[in-house]
């Protein structure tokens, strides 16, 4: 098992630039530059993924094969406590049954807690209300106001597609009255005002489009943040304790489970000694 950081390799080294560089357009280079930092991001995305497969796949296992002991020895703690607790009638015995069986119960009337409050689209307008201390919105008005009549026609007479006499403006301003229809729809007299604002400002200036380099430079740029977003992705997996696990037998993790398991059997049939000796006190 190797680490993401393990499997990259020099990617980026094996595209440097050669004599021929000295002379090229700085867009060539940069050109060379983006295609190796590219590759480098796409050997390393495959190693993280791949680490990740591996750790998830663990993880499965190691639950599928040791969560019954794991689950085996907390009822026995549980059961161990509570008869513990029945044979001494300590206050503290009996506090720690309690809390030993509160471990192994789900949480109580979940269902009920739900019912009302959620719908097959997520929660209702009413407890999203109540959770974030919003007032519930009351329905929209279905006719609009006389307000909203008059913002509505002074756009339209302003805004109108037919005023236009070339096919950008045109377009422009039937793309404008769409959202301008919408708004009058639904009665909403800020939005009107706001969109009035909008027209009034004018046309928005063309964005230039930036240069072969500018590109060039914020395509690196990407590269890089999205080279730093997967380390950080690769250290979580690497600190977790499956990842843990896994390098104390990288080559035969199956092994290790073995013998955890083994180790759990043990501690088992310990519980259970210790809990036929108290019940047998009885």
């Amino acid at each position: 098992m190797t680490t993401p950081e393990a499997e990259q390799g020099d990617v980026a080294g094996s595209d440097r630039a050669t004599s021929e560089g000295a002379s090229a357009r700085p867009e060539e280079r940069l050109e060379r530059a983006v295609r190796a930092a590219e590759q480098a991001l796409i050997e390393y995305e495959i190693a993280v993924e791949t680490f990740r497969v591996e750790v998830e796949n663990f993880a499965r296992l190691h639950e599928q094969r040791l969560g019954p002991l794991y689950a085996r020895l907390e009822e026995l703690k549980a059961l161990t406590a509570e008869a513990r607790a029945a044979r001494t009638g300590d206050p503290e015995d009996l506090r720690k049954a309690r809390e030993a069986r509160a471990d192994l119960q789900p949480i109580p009337g979940v269902e009920e807690l739900l019912n009302g409050w959620m719908d097959s689209g997520g929660l209702y307008p009413e407890a999203v209300a109540m959770l974030t201390g919003e007032p519930v919105r009351p329905p929209r008005r279905v006719r609009p106001s006389e307000e909203a009549r008059r913002l509505y026609r002074e756009l339209a007479r302003k805004a109108h597609p037919d005023l236009a006499q070339e096919d950008d403006e045109r377009k422009r301003r039937e793309e404008f009255l769409t959202r301008v229809n919408a708004a009058y729809a639904r009665g909403d007299e800020d939005e009107l005002r706001e969109l009035g604002a909008e027209w009034a400002a004018g046309p928005k200036p063309k964005e230039q489009r930036p240069s072969r380099s500018e590109e060039l430079y914020a395509r690196l740029e990407w590269l890089a943040q999205r080279k730093e977003l997967l380390t950080v992705v690769a250290k979580g997996l690497e600190d977790g304790a499956i990842a843990g696990m896994l390098r104390l037998a990288p080559d035969d993790p199956d092994r290790l489970l073995d013998e955890i398991a083994e180790q759990l059997r043990k501690e088992v049939a310990e519980r259970e000694a210790e809990l036929a000796a108290l019940l047998s006190q009885e």
